[in-house]
């Protein structure tokens, strides 16, 4: 390191010698342990209420890989001269065509602008809707109530590959050697305003992920929030299971972070279980789930899983399995109490078949 400073002092562009010597100042003062990521060049925010002058940044609104340019100079009303921020030829560009960008850190003044309103009833609680880059969204946010909200939820990108986020213009996928590094880069500014504007002695902070970058997540919140308490629940979102390469998961992830008097109000929920206190779902059987749809649901198609189940309804449980029906014979669909009897039939009223055999939902 000693060299690589020796050797700074010798760039004869001070500008240039400066920004290399704080760059390495920084990766001198890096940690050696914890979450280690590289910080990347500040994020960039498209700003397209500014005009098009000479000396600003732009990025041209429909090719949204072409990178940055500079506006040169002004060629009429309408039209400006622009070049490529890292290099290359000169070009004129239509200013309807460009739009300002500034990065992180440069002067903007950031304001809420309001659109629309819609009142339900008078008097009552109201919610906003702010459409912005989130991250200026919470620096506005600070100016009225920095460490008042009593929650925040975050559902960020989840960084699968699939190119579904932006980091400066340009898409992050699988391709990316920096992906997460980017994704943590971009996660920490956010995490660090919103740590101002929760109320430091009861508020909470609720994170969804899922496997892709929890694992990254968690050390990233343990710095950010050394002092909150942090927990993980699981929150199912496909019983069936979501195929994700090798295996399919049925669950997402939520992190929270309460602060030191933050606290859960207590009720009778394991979080994995369907809520029990919609008393009408757990009433009326779903049948439709048992029910075969799209091709081979007809009772012809496969006449071996046109069977009855008998249901006790004082006890919501199955009492019998019932045999096969012959093709021949048709069913009888009023049955006499006690007992219920249910066959398989399709909404239009013709008569279809279960997913299943006798002997397979029995042993379920």
């Amino acid at each position: 390191m000693a060299r690589l400073e020796d050797l700074i002092n010798d760039i004869a562009d001070p500008s240039l010698r400066n920004q290399i010597a704080l760059e390495v100042g920084k990766l001198k003062a890096r940690k050696k342990f914890g979450l280690v990521f590289e910080e990347h060049l500040p994020e960039v925010v498209q700003l397209p209420g500014l005009p098009v002058k000479p000396r600003a940044r732009v990025a041209k609104r429909n090719d949204k890989l072409a990178g940055f340019f500079l506006v040169t100079s002004a060629v009429n009303g309408k039209k400006v001269s622009i070049i490529p921020e890292r290099g290359g030829p000169e070009e004129i560009a239509t200013k309807d065509d460009l739009v300002v960008v500034k990065r992180f850190g440069e002067p903007m003044y950031p304001a809420l602008v309001p659109v629309d309103r819609l009142t339900r009833a008078p008097g009552k609680p109201y919610h906003t809707l702010i459409n912005a880059d989130n991250f200026h969204a919470l620096q506005v946010l600070l100016y009225c109530y920095e460490g008042q909200v009593d929650v925040i939820y975050i559902d960020p990108p989840y960084n699968t590959g699939a190119r579904d986020w932006k980091y400066n213009n340009d898409f992050v996928d699988t391709n990316d050697q920096y992906r997460h590094s980017k994704w943590l880069s971009m996660m920490k500014k956010r995490l660090d305003l919103a740590k101002r504007l929760l109320n430091p002695d009861s508020g909470t902070l609720i994170v969804t992920i899922d496997e892709h970058e929890v694992h990254h997540l968690g050390p990233l919140l343990e710095e950010v929030f050394p002092d909150m308490y942090r927990q993980m629940a699981t929150i199912v979102i496909n019983q069936k299971g979501v195929a994700q390469g090798r295996l399919s998961r049925a669950e997402e992830y939520a992190v929270f972070c309460f602060a030191q008097r933050a606290e859960v109000a207590p009720q009778e929920d394991d979080l994995l279980s369907p809520d029990r206190l919609d008393t009408k779902r757990f009433t009326t059987p779903r049948w439709e789930w048992l029910l075969r749809g799209g091709t081979n649901s007809r009772r012809e198609d496969r006449h071996k899983l046109f069977f009855p189940i008998h249901v006790d309804p004082a006890r919501h449980a199955i009492v019998q399995i019932g045999e096969p029906l012959p093709l021949g014979k048709m069913p009888n669909l009023n049955p006499n109490p006690p007992r219920s009897v249910a066959w398989p039939v399709r909404t239009d009223g013709s008569l279809g078949n279960w997913r299943v055999s006798p002997p397979t939902l029995d042993s379920c």
